[in-house]
């Protein structure tokens, strides 16, 4: 696993101005090692998300020997902006359409500025105004806590499951671990390794380089990288016979209907979608009909009440109750 300083020197200060990298640089290793986001926006502060907080970048000031918040300004902006797509803003037109880049490492950067519409779709943006910098972590053992609800040991089965929670709750971070320790198995408690299809649209998950895996998935894992949810899944069970399919952030009408054909063909899905509560889901188009239809045998709550990967609880679908809580750190039965 890289640790977060690796992590800044191989993959984000390369893609910041030189001056924004080195006011950076200078923060105490306490406060890098915790640093979740990098937001900087065209004439406000500089801020560093670490955690459940953030805080303000100083630079040095002239009034005596001083410090006062570092303002990002508008070249600011363009130059990480022509970082990031390497000069070559027409090779990621499809990414902004989305609002976000991912760069080497895995990390996601959300984009805000000015929309370019054509009959009600956004096309571009263009006059990047912000941008967020969320970092990718590699925490071997954050789904310690799930892996004995996600695999049965007595039927070496692995359930379908929905991995759910707001954003910047950890659900990149604990599916990463999850499918490295389904793929690697855990002889202490008598799970043994599966064969696994990821299928990583927006290269996070992975953080593909080349087509290979920079972080590790264990043994027994085939990535399709920067291929769609809805055809890769449909790929990879055509052509590599995987037991668990897996894939990050539910959403669209294709990738509903993928994940039924997934499970009709007797191939496991574990994948993620945003939403606070099981019943929040039920109201969103698609996704919500794959819960309705209990598609879906585990449903994992995360939050960031105790930090970004906590898990709240535990619901089994087919015996319709909560199998375990963080009240205590108990299985509430069984």
């Amino acid at each position: 696993m890289k640790n977060i300083q690796t992590t800044l020197n191989q993959h984000i200060y390369p893609v910041l101005p030189l001056h924004i990298a080195r006011l950076i640089m200078s923060l105490p290793g306490s406060q890098l090692h915790k640093v979740t986001e990098i937001r900087i926006r065209v004439n406000q502060p500089l801020q560093l998300v670490l955690g459940n907080h953030d805080i303000t970048v100083a630079e040095p000031s002239q009034a005596e020997g001083g410090t006062q918040p570092y303002r990002c300004s508008g070249e600011d902006l363009n130059r990480t902006f022509q970082l990031i797509c390497k000069n070559s803003v027409y090779a990621f037109e499809e990414e902004l359409r989305q609002g976000y880049l991912t760069i080497n490492g895995g990390h996601r950067v959300g984009l805000a500025g000015q929309a370019t519409t054509f009959d009600g779709t956004v096309k571009t943006l263009k006059n990047i105004s912000s941008l967020n910098i969320r970092l990718a972590r590699e925490i071997p053992g954050c789904a310690d806590r799930i892996l004995p609800f996600v695999k049965s040991k007595e039927q070496n089965e692995v359930f379908s499951t929905l991995i759910i929670s707001p954003p910047r709750c950890g659900k990149t971070t604990i599916l990463r671990d999850l499918i490295r320790q389904l793929s690697t198995g855990n002889p202490i408690l008598g799970i043994a390794g599966v064969q696994i299809g990821l299928v990583d649209e927006r290269s996070e998950i992975a953080a593909c380089q080349n087509g290979i895996p920079s972080v590790d998935l264990g043994p027994r894992v085939d990535v399709l990288d920067a291929c769609p949810k809805a055809n890769g899944l449909l790929m990879l069970i055509r052509s590599m016979a995987p037991q668990v399919v897996a894939t990050d952030e539910l959403g669209r009408a294709e990738d509903a209907a993928a994940v039924r054909e997934a499970v009709c063909a007797g191939v496991s899905v574990i994948a993620t979608a945003h939403s606070r509560t099981i019943d929040e889901l039920h109201s969103r188009p698609y996704v919500g009909e794959l819960v309705k239809e209990n598609f879906f045998e585990r449903y994992v709550i995360l939050s960031n009440r105790s930090g970004p990967g906590t898990v709240e609880e535990i619901f089994d679908s087919r015996q319709g109750k909560v199998i375990y809580t963080c009240l205590n750190e108990v299985k509430v039965c069984g």
